[in-house]
């Protein structure tokens, strides 16, 4: 893929909108704040929603090979000894001398302290393990000590055996998983896309070892479709494969879905084929054997994985970006707008009577409980009429129903839309027929599997 022209938005920009109206809120800000820690105000809840239903929807309910589960958060230690993260879940952490900022050695350029602009001067390098550590039972002592998970996927491997037994899948069959991690990043960056708890959305593949690797590719396209899916622009996407340096002992193959910020290419999904070593490890420190009996072969089989792997609040913060626009119209009028997708659209309607005068609220109350049941729907008569226009372009949302007094003389509301700016007369028995029509309309087109050359 062509390197795309920078997002239109700062990081700044985004960070103000998102406060502004109702996406992300500092967590604690009455008290100053937290570091890393976000709240999700009424508009970022519901974009994280349809987010996380849109993809159990492509991931699981639209097939037949993959199956859901719900793993505990915190769980026995030794998993995490199986999986390597006691072990080797570490970033090498210095402290800037002049400042006494910690960071991440691996991300110092030039030698250069990022906070102060000091050179040179920094501790000795040591690891820094990225496990959140807790306390399970009444006595805080070594024995109690347990982990907040910093992934979902061990989870799915450990109740492999479970899963397999319950549901009867057959090769090639996967176990998706939603759910929050945490990891005590060193140092975290760019609002939401680094924080010590997000939520992940990860799928483990499993499959017979000769077919793995055409597994991985399908996968790559898979979830590339699924991103022009929620409208993302495809110059902003790009798919980089994992130099053999960069790939993990156990790894065949490992590639990135990257997004192109203000601030440079950043990963938002990880595609990664980790061979049979989850499997392999806790098999060994369990005692369990964690194979497949293939009925066919006649035989065990210890299946490879892929593994696609992605953060909630990642894509959230893509979306945001790909879809801001600061656009001049025709009469010199500036306006913001958010050019989001109806599918992760905060919401898809809203209901504006003209004004509120009391001859319009009745008919306006009526019409919002026409269409509610069959769309995000948000009702909003507070300021002028051209204000709350603005107001739902720069929240994102695709079309505005306007209530006006013709309306009461021929029962029939105007349509908006919120790119064109154009607008339709519609009867109100017809309305959510219209709307129906004009949001499908708006999808984005999505290729087909076999059109997506990775």
């Amino acid at each position: 893929m062509n390197d795309a022209a920078e997002a239109g938005a700062t990081l700044e920009t985004i960070v103000s909108l998102a406060k502004r109206r109702g996406f992300v809120f500092p967590s604690a800000e009455i008290y100053g704040g937290f570091a890393a820690a976000y709240d999700y105000g009424p508009l970022g809840v519901e974009m994280r929603r349809q987010i996380r239903d849109l993809w159990w929807q492509a991931m699981v309910r639209d097939r037949n090979d993959i199956v859901g589960i719900e793993a505990a958060i915190i769980t026995n230690p030794r998993v995490w000894q199986a999986s390597g993260h006691l072990d080797t879940f570490h970033d090498p952490l210095i402290d800037c001398l002049n400042c006494q900022a910690r960071l991440r050695a691996d991300q110092i350029e030039d030698n250069t302290c990022p906070e102060c602009g000091t050179v040179g001067r920094f501790t000795e390098q040591r690891e820094f393990n990225l496990m959140l550590r807790t306390q399970v039972g009444p006595v805080e002592d070594e024995s109690a000590t347990a982990y907040l998970r910093p992934e979902t996927a061990q989870g799915m491997f450990i109740n492999f055996e479970n899963v397999q037994q319950t549901t009867r899948k057959r090769l090639p069959f996967g176990i998706a998983q939603i759910g929050k991690s945490f990891r005590n990043e060193i140092t975290t960056k760019q609002f939401i896309f680094r924080t010590r708890e997000f939520e992940q959305m990860e799928m483990e593949f499993f499959c017979y070892p000769e077919d793995s690797l055409d597994w991985h590719t399908y996968w790559k396209k898979e979830r590339l479709r699924w991103y022009y899916r929620l409208g993302i622009h495809p110059d902003r996407l790009r798919l980089r494969d994992h130099t053999p340096e960069e790939l993990s002992h156990y790894s065949k193959a490992t590639s990135d879905i990257e997004v192109q910020y203000r601030w440079g290419w950043g990963e938002l999904e990880g595609i990664a084929h980790r061979g049979d070593f989850d499997l392999t490890q806790h098999a060994r420190f369990s005692g369990k054997a964690l194979t497949y009996f293939d009925p066919d072969r006649n035989e065990h089989i210890l299946p490879h994985v892929v593994e696609p792997a992605v953060g909630v609040d990642r894509i959230l913060l893509t979306l945001l970006f790909d879809a801001y626009a600061e656009e001049t119209l025709e009469n010199g009028e500036q306006r913001t707008v958010l050019h989001l997708a109806p599918e992760v659209a905060p919401a898809e309607v809203a209901v504006l009577p003209l004004s509120r005068n009391d001859q319009l609220v009745p008919t306006a109350k009526r019409v919002y409980d026409v269409i509610r049941p069959h769309f995000r729907t948000q009702y909003d008569d507070a300021q002028s009429i051209g204000r709350r226009y603005r107001r739902q372009d720069e929240i994102g949302t695709p079309l505005a129903v306007t209530v006006d007094f013709e309306t009461i003389d021929d029962d029939a509301v105007t349509i908006r839309d919120r790119d064109t700016m154009e607008q339709i007369r519609v009867p109100i028995p017809e309305l959510p027929d219209a709307l129906r029509r004009r949001l499908e309309e708006l999808r984005p087109h999505v290729p087909d599997h076999d059109e997506i050359a990775v």
